[in-house]
């Protein structure tokens, strides 16, 4: 969470006055993908402090843009250090700089590269984006990627949680927490795309509810039970209970997804965790409900 380099200028092998400026966040992914895309053209790399928050994500919070861009090519004196005025910028820093206003204010002109750091010797070579260069994907490999990533920030619940619950409550509710942690930090991201609905919160609660009832099939076959008032309740309880959690988590792939807009999330967050909480706590209810009635042989 702090992958941070210093802003400023940095050049890559032995750029001259005419070599290209290129601009990027000062998040450490970002700068690497940069330099290791040109690491065999010599270049400039001018890097916005961005409080250490990546391209995309920091155009819509506003720090990669334009004040930001025009104060540091004034404090680094770039028209001493280059004889052209254009700079080139990643295509997803476009919602945060103003490029009429850049020009006016510094002389400098923007221009947009493609939107991936690895189509950039191609675009070098004519400064014209093909379409597919243009395009924003997030196809299954791009998803993929995250999984990992979420599967180290949730390690620090996912793995006491049920072994906690396995001495306090028994098998179930241990596979229960562990259902919630496959299907919302492994199954979400891959699944994300297929699964119905436009809201993040209410495809996460569907795969929830899938879970949970695959959960209750399964106590349902192994602990034989007939089909009456316990066997609901447990059903309900387990959908209950996994489905918002899951939603929850979904709400993370707000910020690496190319589906959402920042106030679409915000209104989406707002919304969700309401409901998320009533549905949490009818299903702690129905569990208590439903276990007092199955101990009692009901």
């Amino acid at each position: 969470m702090y992958h941070r380099v210093e802003p400023g200028l940095y050049s890559l092998g032995d750029p001259t006055p005419e070599s290209p400026v290129f601009v990027t966040a000062n998040y450490t992914l970002s700068f690497d993908a940069l330099r290791t895309a040109l690491k065999d053209f010599d270049s400039y790399i001018l890097v916005l402090d961005t409080k250490g928050v990546n391209v995309w994500c920091a155009a819509g919070k506003g720090t990669f843009g334009t004040e930001e861009l025009v104060s540091k090519i004034e404090s680094i004196g770039l028209k001493k250090i280059v004889t052209h005025q254009r700079l080139i910028l990643p295509q997803l820093g476009a919602p945060g700089v103003a490029a009429h206003d850049v020009r006016k204010r510094t002389g400098f002109s923007v221009e947009y590269g493609p939107v991936r750091a690895e189509d950039l010797p191609d675009y070098i070579k004519t400064h014209q984006a093909t379409e597919e260069m243009r395009r924003v994907r997030f196809d299954l490999k791009d998803r993929a990627i995250l999984v990992p990533v979420e599967i180290k920030n949730n390690l620090l619940w996912a793995l006491p949680l049920p072994i906690i619950l396995f001495i306090v409550s028994g098998i179930w509710m241990a596979l229960l927490v562990l259902m919630i942690f496959v299907a919302g930090v492994v199954l979400f991201p891959l699944l994300l795309p297929v699964l119905p609905t436009k809201h993040f919160a209410s495809k996460g609660i569907i795969l929830g509810s899938i879970a949970g009832l695959l959960i209750w099939m399964v106590r349902f076959w192994v602990d034989n039970w007939s089909f009456g008032a316990v066997a609901i309740g447990y059903l309900l309880a387990y959908v209950l209970l996994i489905s918002p959690w899951v939603g929850y988590i979904s709400l993370n792939f707000t910020g690496a997804s190319t589906y959402t807009s920042r106030t679409g999330v915000r209104k989406e967050i707002f919304g969700f965790i309401p409901v998320i909480a009533v549905m949490f706590i009818c299903g702690l209810v129905l569990l208590a409900l439903s276990s007092v009635a199955d101990s009692m042989g009901w």
